[in-house]
């Protein structure tokens, strides 16, 4: 019998399937889509501020932001991101030619260390020479050849890098122009209350806003700061340390320090002294109060998420998401927490009987 209730069931089950088709047709281009939405989110307010100065016109308004977001944000990472590749690939042929040998490296760690140290961690089983100098030779390598393979990857396939690139920009002028009136139509087919939407919403931008903002922010500046340091110091492969350190710096409390702290210890057990000094220095003092004063004024301040969420979602979000998942992850534990606020004191939800 062709009853409301029927049609509605219907109507639902072919909205789930064609929204699930929708998905599966932009999933190729889903890191297109994702970071046009989120430069969308983060530049309007500027696009704003333009489309007031140029006399309400969205086209041009629109177009002035794109055009800022390009050369300001989109451009110097691209070219970063080339330059970390090409310092990925020198530093990977270093290895591969023995110029640099980790392996070496480690074991003038363990003769430098005190016998009753070592005797610690022999009896911890923690000083197998030989494995442990092939672990980490061995991860080193892996991990430049992750790059070199990585940069010979984008040269091949630079069409779908262009593509990706071009779809990014052509949805975040029609984002940025026609934004408000898609969110209006979004908060309008959610079936809940103005206030929850609302709500919801707000924490949404928020937290991407100041996630990204936040994070990259941070990142960046740790970054700089290490590859300055490790410049300085003589380091080989400065640039693509720092570049590792500001990737790093995604990941709150730890970041950039994973990769300082082995190299002052390794100063101070080989006889160069003064250079693990002052790098222990930098880093505590300089490279620490980064993270430590900047992300919670950036980012925990604005989000109101603990400084634990913050890392656990972080961690998990990159673990599934990628790159992706620094931004992906605390957004979703905020929205998480703002649901159950919301749940636990809505007073739409009755007690039971």
């Amino acid at each position: 019998m062709n009853t409301p209730e029927l049609q509605r069931k219907t109507f639902l089950l072919m909205l789930i399937a064609v929204s699930l088709a929708f998905a599966w047709i932009l999933l190729p281009f889903y890191g297109a889509v994702f970071w046009g939405s989120v430069l969308a989110i983060i530049f309007t307010p500027f696009y704003r501020k333009l489309l007031a100065l140029t006399r309400r016109r969205p086209n041009l308004a629109a177009l002035t932001t794109l055009l800022i977001c390009l050369i300001a944000v989109i451009l110097p990472v691209i070219v970063m991101t080339a330059s970390m590749l090409q310092e990925g690939v020198a530093v990977y042929q270093r290895i591969r030619s023995g110029e640099l040998n980790f392996g070496a490296y480690f074991q003038q760690v363990i003769s430098g260390l005190p016998p009753w140290l070592v005797n610690l961690l022999d009896q911890s089983g923690l000083t197998n020479i030989s494995e442990l100098q092939e672990m980490l030779s061995t991860g080193v390598l892996e991990g430049s050849q992750f790059i070199a393979m990585h940069a010979l990857s984008i040269g091949q396939n630079t069409f779908e890098f262009v593509i990706s690139f071009g779809i990014m920009l052509y949805l975040l002028f029609f984002l940025l122009r026609d934004g408000a009136a898609l969110s209006s139509k979004i908060k309008q087919s959610i079936p809940l209350s103005t206030e929850h939407k609302r709500h919801l919403f707000s924490k949404f931008t928020t937290v991407i806003r100041a996630t990204v903002k936040g994070n990259v922010v941070v990142a960046a500046i740790q970054g700089a700061l290490g590859g300055v340091i490790f410049s300085l110091l003589g380091i080989q492969g400065a640039l693509l340390w720092g570049f590792v350190m500001a990737f790093l710096s995604l990941i709150p409390a730890v970041g950039a320090g994973l990769i300082w702290v082995p190299v002052a210890i390794y100063f101070l057990v080989t006889g160069a002294t003064w250079q693990g000094i002052v790098l222990i220095a930098f880093g505590v003092f300089v490279i620490g109060l980064v993270d430590n004063l900047l992300r919670p004024v950036l980012v925990g301040r604005d989000t109101k998420i603990p400084d634990y969420v913050i890392l656990i979602s972080t961690l998990g979000g990159l673990v599934l998401f990628g790159l992706n998942g620094f931004v992906i992850g605390p957004v979703i534990a905020a929205l998480f927490i703002a649901a159950w606020d919301l749940f636990s004191s809505s007073k739409e939800v009755s007690p039971p009987d």
